[in-house]
């Protein structure tokens, strides 16, 4: 479980330091965001499965939602992520589980 539990921290570091929301032409990283470890989370399985499919991450980008405006408004992660960055978090997804 400790092994588990670095490779998810290790993972989510990762994710935090290279992946972004674009909020009116902002850029916040998602560990400034508090968005890493989520993320890392719901796709951890996916990589030690060797199912890393970017359908597949998108549907988990889909699932988590953020809050805006304090809450009164929710917007799923993906809509949040430009592209450039959905694939800069494939890099960093299969990269990973190259080291795995």
């Amino acid at each position: 479980m400790a092994n588990t539990t670095q490779a998810i921290e290790s993972l989510a570091a990762e994710i935090g330091e290279n992946v972004y929301i674009d909020i009116a032409k902002w850029h916040l990283y998602l560990n400034d965001a508090h968005l890493h470890t989520v993320v890392a989370q719901q796709l951890y399985s996916m990589l030690e499965d060797g199912n890393l499919d970017a359908d597949k991450v998108g549907q988990v980008l889909q699932g988590i939602p953020v809050k805006l405006g304090g809450g009164k408004r929710e917007v799923p992660l993906a809509d949040l992520i430009p592209m450039q960055c959905q694939v800069q978090l494939m890099d960093v997804l299969e990269e990973f589980q190259r080291k795995m």
